[in-house]
């Protein structure tokens, strides 16, 4: 499948996944718990989806990529907590642009550190979301 339509997907379910979460977090819910029953859930899904695919012998993973995934993992579940005791005092319509500032952090950190160029338009759209990003908080 194309990578396009694939980031699109993620995107879409990205936005639906807020709009769950905000759903079916209440005050009183304790925001880690949430977030743990969010990450078994993923669990099951991608071990299920690895054995359905028969794909558990043909990781292709050395010992760095392993430590870089375990990383990303982390890295994740941080952002997890931090996102959900968010949504908890916050409005999705204003926690998620703010959360989507990531994609600013990863392209910042992939010129950094991988050394990935971005074209001026490119540049120009990180820009907009930033920008776009501090008009909601505005309104």
């Amino acid at each position: 499948m194309n990578w396009k339509i694939l980031a699109l997907s993620s995107a879409i379910f990205a936005g639906l996944s807020a709009v769950f979460g905000k759903a079916g977090i209440s005050p009183e819910a304790n925001p880690n718990v949430v977030t743990s029953l969010r990450t078994v859930v993923i669990l099951g899904v991608s071990v299920a989806v690895v054995s359905f695919r028969s794909e558990w012998s043909s990781s292709g993973l050395d010992g760095k990529s392993l430590g870089f995934i375990t990383l990303s993992g982390l890295a994740t579940g941080v952002s997890w907590l931090c996102y959900f005791q968010a949504l908890q005092d916050g409005q999705a319509a204003e926690v998620d642009p703010i959360d989507k500032l990531s994609i600013v952090v990863s392209v910042l950190l992939a010129y950094l550190f991988l050394g990935e160029k971005l074209a001026w338009t490119g540049l120009l759209g990180v820009a907009f979301i930033l920008s776009g990003t501090l008009l909601i908080l505005k309104s």
